[in-house]
C-alpha cells in the first residue's frame, strides 16, 4: 500500500520508503493540519540535501537544526521546540537501536511489546504510540499477535478516526469529520 498522508507525492514517497520520515511526520502531528505534518520529513530532508538519517539528525548543530526547521515556510508552528523533540528522538533511536527507526517495530514479540517501545519514544505519548501502531497494522503490514488491541479504538476496522485511516483525499475527508464531530460532542 501506498502511504499518502502527506497528499504530496514526493513527501509521500519519502514517507513510504523512509521510516525515520514516518516517524518524524507523526512526531510532528500536533498543533497543524496532518498534512502539513507529514509533509514535514520531506521539507527537513529537502533542506538537508539528502535522505533524512537518525546519526546526522541527532549529532547535527541544535541552533541549525531549529533555523533549518524555522526556514520560510516553517517545518511546524513551533519549528524550534520541534526541532528539539525531533532530536531527541533521533538519538535515542541511535542509542537504543543503532539509528534505525524500524527497530522500534522488527522483532516485536506482541502488540502490547510494540506498544511500549513506541511510549518510550521522545514525543510519543499513548494517544500518539496507539495512533502509530494502528497506522503500521493497517498500512504496513506490521502486525504482531495483538496489535489492534494495542492500538486501542485506533485499530478498529472500518473507522476514520486516525491517520492510521488516511489512505487517499477522500478518507482524508472522513477523518476529519470524525475530528470534528469528537470535538463538538466534546463541547456539550
Amino acid at each position: 500500500m501506498r502511504i499518502q498522508l502527506a497528499q504530496q507525492p514526493e513527501a509521500d514517497e519519502l514517507l513510504g520508503r523512509n521510516p525515520l520520515a514516518l516517524l518524524i511526520g507523526m512526531l510532528l502531528d500536533q498543533q497543524i493540519p496532518m498534512e502539513w505534518a507529514f509533509s514535514g520529513p520531506r521539507a527537513i530532508a529537502d533542506r538537508m540535501g539528502r535522505d533524512l538519517a537518525a546519526r546526522e539528525i541527532a549529532s547535527y548543530d541544535p541552533a541549525q537544526f531549529a533555523d533549518l526547521l524555522a526556514a520560510k515556510p516553517a517545518v511546524h508552528r513551533y519549528p524550534k521546540s520541534m526541532a528539539g523533540r525531533i532530536q531527541q528522538l533521533a538519538a535515542y533511536l541511535v542509542e537504543h537501536y543503532d539509528g534505525s527507526a524500524d527497530g522500534v517495530w522488527e522483532d516485536v514479540g506482541d502488540g502490547a511489546e510494540l506498544l511500549g517501545r513506541l511510549m518510550a519514544l521522545p514525543g510519543f505519548g499513548r494517544q500518539k504510540a496507539q495512533i502509530f501502531v494502528a497506522l503500521l497494522g493497517k498500512q504496513l503490514g506490521v502486525r504482531p499477535q495483538g496489535w489492534r488491541e494495542a492500538a486501542g479504538p485506533y485499530g478498529e476496522e472500518g473507522v476514520h478516526r486516525s491517520v492510521a485511516d488516511v489512505v487517499d483525499a477522500g478518507s482524508l475527508e472522513l477523518v476529519r469529520a470524525t475530528k470534528q464531530e469528537a470535538k463538538r460532542a466534546a463541547k456539550k
